[in-house]
């Protein structure tokens, strides 16, 4: 099973890799842009993933953050997660991902894939859990977020291939 842990975490670390590199050349305005209707910018997805980080590898083992990022309530359903406000620079939240990174690893490392945990916010299915699931969920939130960021990184930088863009539009436009 040690080499399930290890290429978990090694897809994890590759996804976080990814969320933080979708941040380079950009400008603080590019990098909190809300570009869908929900508003999803890639500084928010950073930032969101941070709290996943301390809350599932962290928290659910008894391991909460050495200092709580400024987001962080009582409640985690009341937390300013998807959009960083104009107190929190890019700086400080990439800096609060990092340190959930290592805060995480450490956890991964000292624990079995089926040591137990506990999420005090599930409510369905309940809230016993272990690392095994709770690491299988971080992955594919990071690689769900980073395919988010990927598309965002693609309309902050605009069109760079039109004559593909017109023909991938007349192969849709054959079914309107």
């Amino acid at each position: 099973m040690a080499h399930v842990k290890l290429e978990l975490l090694r897809v994890l670390q590759a996804g976080r890799s990814l969320m933080v590199e979708k941040l380079d050349g950009l400008s603080e305005y590019e990098r909190r842009r809300p570009l869908t209707p929900t508003g999803t910018n890639l500084l928010g997805l950073v930032k969101h993933l941070a709290g996943l980080e301390y809350g599932y590898l962290g928290e659910a083992f008894g391991r909460p953050p050495v200092e709580r990022p400024s987001w962080f309530k009582d409640d985690p359903y009341d937390e300013i997660d998807m959009w960083a406000t104009p107190d929190e620079s890019s700086e400080y939240i990439t800096g609060v991902y990092r340190q959930a990174w290592a805060h995480s690893d450490a956890t991964i490392a000292q624990l079995d894939l089926d040591s137990p945990g506990h999420v005090a916010h599930w409510s369905e299915g309940g809230q016993d859990t272990t690392l095994g699931v709770l690491l299988i969920r971080m992955v594919a939130e990071t690689t769900q977020h980073a395919g988010h960021a990927d598309i965002i990184r693609e309309l902050i930088d605009g069109e760079q291939d039109p004559a593909r863009r017109t023909t991938v539009q007349q192969a849709a436009d054959a079914f309107r």
